[in-house]
């Protein structure tokens, strides 16, 4: 740290300088007026020690040079003074603290020190932290996938991100990455210094929600024994993402529906109003039109919600993307666990095309990890991509195709369930035993080739 001294008396100069000093992590330059100091404050010290009592300049004016300079400059006020008036004063025009010239001075001023420090670590860490959410969230490094489908998704997510004011509904199966969505259009967003609150309406218990979302005074109920504030309070100025929106209680969308139109909230035992800047996002799995004209959702919230909307494919939808997806996947999971580069092999490849996922990315991702494990080198072959056993034996009618192509994939699940017994097979289907083996000689030249 840069710390600058203004100190008219050469002992007490001095006295601090050796003191700061003894830190080889200080970097302590010192001056005997304030005209000096000004002539080099382009040198933007981190903490200046300033005496209020200087020959050229008051204590005062050269705060207030500072703070129009850089505000985050951190004066410590030095004084002969014990005068609390003028120390509150110097406080509210920004002085980080008033230490008088007394017998415990070192003590203190090393210690206020030290806090500056820290908290300046702090706050670089969180800004760093700001800085990688950032770049996690770019939408061009969070979704991964060149299909049409996602294409699509893209453009509107950028239209999200210009409109910071927008609420923006996401719908999409489990799986497909709808809390994904939400961030990504958050961080990229002119609200993205601002908290990002994400609440899963099906997770809260029913008599806990409106508190959870809108806050309570102390005493509202039994064992509210502090105020406390909600979600829209805590993300004022940034993102609510309300997660499963169509698991709402009818008695609270009423009050969601106030605070959409109001853009207020009161707080569960309270009769203060308090103003809100929310910008809500809300997601779900359920075709939220079909539940309000089914009267299990109301209408004019549904459209007060609806705002920008945007419809994530299933993976399915998707094909392109699977291989893309697999890559990106492997590649964080073996960087995560130091593993060296591993690869699909071609009939795993193969394998996967031919699957609809029905938990979508996220089960790919999970299927693709638990390939990484299985696997005893650095490539993935077929036996090592594992699915549910119930999906995968629905899997071969969840795609459009021809009636060979069923027929098929018939042929191929029943040798995989009796062990390549041809015979056991043919018996089973009513077919000849030339129509499996031909079926399995092609599997293979198609292997090779």
């Amino acid at each position: 740290m840069r710390i600058n001294i203004i100190e008219d008396d050469r002992v007490f100069n001095k006295l601090i300088e050796h003191t700061l000093t003894l830190n080889p992590e200080y970097e302590v330059i010192s001056y005997y007026n304030g005209r000096d100091f000004i002539k080099n404050l382009g040198d933007n010290p981190d903490v200046v020690t300033l005496d209020l009592g200087l020959p050229d300049f008051t204590g005062n004016e050269i705060l207030k040079k500072i703070k129009r300079f850089n505000p985050e400059i951190d004066v410590i006020i030095i004084s002969g003074q014990d005068d609390i008036s003028t120390a509150v004063q110097l406080l509210k025009e920004g002085a980080y603290d008033y230490i008088t010239k007394d017998e415990n001075i070192k003590d203190r001023l090393l210690h206020s020190i030290n806090n500056i420090r820290t908290r300046k670590s702090l706050t670089n860490e969180i800004n760093q932290l700001k800085s990688e959410i950032g770049h996690k969230y770019d939408y061009k490094n969070a979704i991964i996938g060149d299909s049409p489908a996602i294409k699509a998704v893209y453009a509107l997510i950028e239209k999200a991100i210009n409109v910071p004011n927008i609420n923006v509904s996401i719908y999409g199966e489990t799986g497909t990455g709808k809390e994904l969505i939400a961030k990504t259009i958050h961080y990229n967003s002119p609200r993205k210094s601002k908290p990002f609150i994400a609440v899963n309406m099906g997770a809260i218990p029913r008599e806990l929600i409106e508190s959870e979302l809108f806050g309570h005074e102390k005493g509202a109920f039994t064992g509210a024994i502090n105020t406390k504030k909600g979600k829209f309070e805590e993300a004022d100025g940034g993102t609510v993402f309300l997660d499963e929106i169509g698991e709402m209680d009818l008695s609270l969308q009423v009050k969601l529906l106030r605070v959409l139109q109001e853009r207020e909230i009161t707080r569960v035992g309270g009769n203060a109003v308090i103003k809100i800047n929310t910008r809500i996002v809300t997601a779900t799995n359920k075709d939220l039109a079909e539940e309000a004209r089914n009267g299990h959702f109301r209408e004019d919230l549904y459209y007060r919600l609806l705002g920008l909307p945007i419809h994530l494919p299933a993976l399915k939808d998707r094909h392109k993307d699977v291989l893309l997806l697999c890559n990106f996947f492997l590649k964080a999971f073996s960087k995560e666990n130091g593993l060296k580069g591993i690869e699909l092999t071609p009939r795993a490849k193969k394998k996967l095309l031919a699957y609809s996922f029905p938990g979508n990315v996220r089960e790919l991702k999970a299927i693709v990890e638990l390939g990484a494990v299985l696997t005893n080198n650095n490539t993935i072959d077929e036996e090592h991509i594992v699915y549910n056993s119930t999906q995968s034996e629905m899997e071969m009618f969840t795609q459009e195709l021809s009636l060979k192509e069923y027929t098929e994939n018939i042929i191929r699940h029943f040798l995989k369930k009796y062990n390549n017994n041809v015979m056991k097979v043919a018996a089973k289907l009513d077919i000849g035993k030339s129509s499996i083996y031909n079926l399995i000689k092609r599997d293979r030249e198609a292997e090779l080739n």
